[in-house]
């Protein structure tokens, strides 16, 4: 016969990641940068060519989509820096195009447009418009966003837990985010509060399936 008292397994999957929307967009240093990509997604910018650089991480990719979202007629380009030839051709037209009244270009990639392995004369249409470094998220407020979102899950995140998945997981908002949804998962699923053991739990989970990088347990 069946235990009964035996807790129930939790399914380790990592959940989707939400559709990005300027308003799941954690600004940071980065509040000049959302407010003008939004005012251009709105038609509400007098410029019509904005450029985002940054780091992996850094929330370009994320602004890009939510743009895109709000205004699908942009000419959205991400990763720059990869174009190819064709793909560089019609982004210079595009861009050609905006200051002539068409529509409007949001582009990003790794660098400044000067440092860019592009074209000459793209390289310069790119830093004609608005330009700007995306920041990427210091612990602090990497913190704050952990345990403002296990808040809004009906969760209480330790300062001791979020110290571990900081120091043990990738730092983008997005992995931090699917931990999360996996801590919610098993707490509901073991009806046990968010421990620093349950965290260190599921952590170790999610690595054994290959869902998360394993991290140096050293920090």
């Amino acid at each position: 016969m069946a235990d009964e008292r035996r807790p129930q397994q939790l399914p380790l999957e990592i959940s989707p990641p939400p559709e990005a929307g300027f308003d799941n967009f954690l600004a940071g240093g980065n509040a000049e940068a959302l407010a003008r990509v939004r005012a251009l997604a709105q038609g509400a910018l007098r410029e019509a060519i904005v450029y985002l650089w940054g780091e992996p991480g850094s929330g370009r990719t994320h602004l890009l989509r939510a743009a895109e979202r709000a205004n699908p007629s942009l000419v959205i380009a991400d990763d720059v820096q990869a174009l190819d030839a064709g793909a560089q051709q019609a982004l210079f037209v595009a861009i050609n195009a905006a200051r002539d009244g068409r529509a409007a270009v949001l582009a990003a990639g790794d660098a400044p447009p000067a440092q860019l392995k592009l074209r000459d004369d793209l390289r310069t249409r790119l830093a004609w418009g608005l330009v700007y470094q995306l920041k990427p998220l210091g612990d602090v407020e990497k913190a704050l966003h952990m345990q403002a979102e296990a808040a809004r899950r009906g969760l209480r995140l330790s300062d001791e837990a979020v110290r571990y998945l900081l120091t043990r997981l990738p730092r983008d908002l997005s992995s931090l985010n699917n931990v999360l949804d996996a801590l919610d998962r098993h707490s509901l699923a073991q009806q046990r509060p968010l421990t620093l053991p349950l965290v260190r739990e599921v952590v170790a989970g999610l690595q054994q399936r290959g869902l998360l990088p394993r991290q140096s347990d050293s920090a």
